[in-house]
Parts: structure tokens; C-alpha cells; sequence
């Protein structure tokens, strides 16, 4: 690995800029939305989010099969992504297909334009592919899927997402596990994206921690989950990181007063060389349709909250008063 000493990767969860976000953007900047969070970002090499909505004008709502929720954002919010340096986003969720195929067709060009790289979603075995990103001579892969909308899976006739159940014994999976198995020689850190589980709950089921050893003994470095709309633990295996929920990021969502979706981190991956060396989590909070950091009695609480959560899974996270952040390190 021809690559810097130390090298940061930044993971935020479900980045949702539909509705009243969607609304809110036709008055305010692209940063806008960012809150005070920026600097975080700034401070990364690397900045990966789940785009949970379509990002374009045309296309009609999905009316192909029962759905509650459609989010759609301007096709002009990619400005939104380009304001934190995002460098890559997941299509693989189950709101890519909430304007049918043409919004998808639209979000993807549009992605490509603003020189944002995707995975996730796509026309038959596209969408199984991996994006590639190079920064400061890193190479980093970059795979998506979702349990999510078994209907919604790409074929060669049509687009969609990259649906892989989290069942280790089902062939989409083992054929995702030879996809990460072919492309891992040929970068230096891959990371696997799954939009997978049910809204809440703070337990990864038996299932997702099966699939995510797998991955990672096929050459997965990190695991970025999201889909439920809380945090989860995170687990230190073969020392590599499983981030098995990094929840909600930014939205206009209802709040939960006992779950608290709410509430969530930026997670940075800090590398030294080619191994993990430390994750630190800042705490966030949504108000408004932004991201805000959290502070002080707040932030501990929110962190005590994944504290717990962590040591479930046999993880110790460290409060660091000085830089308001929950540490790992990864030994």
C-alpha cells in the first residue's frame, strides 16, 4: 500500500433530503443543512453517507406495490453533498426506486456529474458493482446492498438496487462474498455498505453478525450499517470495525421521545498504515432538518447511550472530555 501514515474515513448515517429538508433547501444553502458539523467532515480523507432518497426532478411516485413514504429531493441538492465533500454515497436503500425507474435513471447521472461516486444501484449487474475512489493514493472499494425490497432488485431489463438478504446461506450473498473476495487485491481498504433489519431496535440480529464476519473474512475492512432509524453497537472483529447501525443523519423525521432517532454520531475510522488504529464517534443531533453537534451534558448522554451498546459487543468506547468524542481503539 503505497499510502499516507494515517488516513481518516468519515461515515454518516441516513442523509435524507426529501420533504420538509427538500423544502427548507429552496430558502436556505446547500451547507445549510450541515449544521455546525462541517469542520468533521473538512478534517477527513474520505466522507461516505447512505442517500436515502431519490435526487431528481422528474420521475412519478412508486405505485408498483404498497409503499407509505416517498422522498424525493431537487435533482440541485447534490449541491447539499458537495458542501461536506462527500465523496461517495449508498444507493442501496429502500427509498432509491420512491420515483421509479426514470428518478433513479436521473439520481445516478446527476451523482456522476458532481463527481460523487455510487454503488448500490443500477441496471442489472451495475448496481452489483463497486465504486472505486482514490484519494491521497488510497485505493478504496466501495460495495452497497440492501435486505430491503426484494422487488426492487436490478435486472438486466431495468434498474434497481443491489438486494442481498442477510442470510449467509442465501446465494446472493455467497455471490456477494465472492465479489469482495475478487476485488479486494485490488485496493487498499474495501468497504461494505448494508442497508439492512428493521427500523429500530439497538440488538444486530444473529443473521447481520454472521454476514458481517463473512464479508470481513473475504476481505471486507469495514462494515458501514444503517437502515434503523437508532444507533447500534459497534464490534471489533479480526480488528476491523462493524458499525451495525449508524442511524439517522439528517431528515425531517417525527421524534421518538423514548428512542430518540434524533440522536446519532459522526463516525470516523482512523487508519495507521494498513490496519484500523481508532474510531471516534461525535454525537449529533437533528433539529430543524439539521445536523447539529451535541454538547455537553447531551453529547455525554447520547454517548453513554452507544457506551453500552458497544460493551454488549464486547467493545469499550472511552469519552474523551477534550475533544467531546467516544473513542475506540482498535488493538
Amino acid at each position: 500500500m503505497n499510502a499516507p501514515d494515517t488516513f481518516k474515513l468519515a461515515f454518516v448515517g441516513d442523509v435524507m433530503l426529501g420533504r420538509y429538508v427538500n423544502k427548507a433547501l429552496r430558502q436556505v444553502p446547500p451547507a445549510a443543512v450541515w449544521g455546525d458539523t462541517l469542520p468533521i467532515f473538512a478534517a477527513a480523507d474520505v466522507r461516505i453517507c447512505n442517500l436515502e432518497c431519490a435526487l431528481a426532478d422528474g420521475g412519478t411516485r412508486w405505485t408498483r406495490t404498497p409503499k407509505v413514504f416517498h422522498f424525493r429531493s431537487d435533482a440541485k441538492n447534490v449541491a447539499v453533498l458537495q458542501a461536506a465533500h462527500i465523496d461517495c454515497v449508498s444507493n442501496a436503500n429502500n427509498h432509491a426506486l420512491d420515483y421509479d425507474y426514470a428518478a433513479l435513471r436521473e439520481m445516478l447521472a446527476v451523482l456522476d456529474s458532481a463527481g460523487i461516486a455510487h454503488a448500490g444501484a443500477g441496471t442489472g449487474l451495475a448496481a452489483w458493482q463497486p465504486a472505486m475512489i482514490i484519494r491521497c493514493g488510497v485505493r478504496i472499494g466501495f460495495f452497497a446492498f440492501t435486505d430491503n425490497e426484494p422487488g426492487w432488485a436490478a435486472r438486466a431489463d431495468r434498474p434497481g438496487v443491489c438486494y442481498v438478504p442477510a442470510d449467509l446461506d442465501h446465494g446472493r450473498a455467497q455471490a456477494l462474498l465472492a465479489h469482495v473476495a475478487a476485488v479486494r487485491p485490488h485496493v487498499d481498504w474495501l468497504i461494505v455498505s448494508a442497508h439492512w433489519g428493521s427500523n429500530w431496535g439497538y440488538t444486530p440480529p444473529s443473521s447481520q453478525r454472521r454476514l458481517a464476519h463473512a464479508l470481513i473474512d473475504h476481505g471486507a475492512d469495514v462494515i458501514f450499517g444503517h437502515s434503523c432509524h437508532v444507533c447500534r453497537g459497534i464490534e471489533i472483529y479480526q480488528r476491523r470495525p462493524i458499525l451495525y447501525g449508524c442511524g439517522d443523519f439528517i431528515d425531517d423525521y417525527q421524534i421518538d421521545p423514548v428512542e430518540r432517532n434524533d440522536q446519532s454520531f459522526i463516525f470516523i475510522v482512523e487508519t495507521a498504515g494498513a490496519a484500523v488504529h481508532r474510531l471516534r464517534l461525535y454525537p449529533t443531533l437533528i433539529e430543524s432538518c439539521r445536523a447539529l453537534r451535541a454538547h455537553g451534558d447531551h453529547a455525554r448522554m447520547i454517548a453513554r447511550k452507544m457506551q453500552v451498546l458497544c460493551q454488549r459487543l464486547g467493545t469499550d468506547a472511552i469519552w474523551q472530555i477534550a475533544d467531546a468524542c467516544l473513542t475506540i481503539e482498535v488493538k
